[in-house]
């Protein structure tokens, strides 16, 4: 009797280590994709706190006599469509991050026609509010690219984790898959061109 118990042993000390393997596995994998979420999360509030500075800068500016419309109007155009793309980051796709870097790249050149524009105002060019609202923008431009390598970083210790065998059999039975990287929008590595004509 004792020697047919050896292999009902042997498959359930084998049966508990694979399952408790998986377990690590999974219990890893979330913390990692929770890491991640969070990463998107900062990326998302910098790009708030963008759109609420482009607000003040867009009210301030308003306010300087004979400011061109259309170039204000870019700016709010662009930072209602900026608002209304919103990505699940447990759910997200190459497809969903290419729109939202899109919209956000198109905020990011109305913004810069209008601080080369303002430049044609010397009254808005000496407002306080707008110089503070300038250097704000600046600091916030510099806080976004930290968060999308940071965002970035998380991704690849995620996707090199889920991805990793004998990990991503086990992953991709808990519905843990690769995700994907912020990346630059089409054409940014070419220098881009600021045109004077005052």
């Amino acid at each position: 009797m004792k020697k047919a118990l050896v292999p009902i042993i042997v498959l359930a000390v084998i049966f508990v280590g694979v399952f408790m393997y998986g377990v690590s596995i999974k219990n890893q994998a979330m913390t990692l994709s929770q890491t991640e979420q969070k990463q998107w999360a900062d990326v998302e509030a910098a790009y708030q706190r963008r759109n609420d500075l482009i607000g003040n800068l867009v009210k301030t500016v308003q306010g300087a006599a004979n400011f061109e419309k259309s170039t204000l109007e870019s700016v709010v155009k662009a930072r209602a469509e900026a608002t209304k793309v919103t990505i699940d980051p447990s759910n997200m796709t190459p497809e969903q991050l290419d729109n939202f870097n899109k919209v956000q790249s198109n905020l990011s050149s109305s913004l810069s026609k209008l601080l080369v524009v303002s430049e044609n105002y010397p009254e808005l060019k000496s407002n306080t509010n707008f110089l503070k609202l300038q250097d704000e923008l600046a600091s916030t431009e510099n806080t976004i690219q930290t968060q999308r390598i940071r965002f970035n970083d998380a991704i690849m210790l995620y996707n090199n984790y889920v991805m990793r065998f004998p990990n991503s059999v086990f992953a991709g039975m808990f519905g843990y898959s690769e995700k994907p990287y912020f990346k630059s929008i089409e054409g940014a590595e070419k220098p881009v061109e600021v045109e004077f004509n005052f």
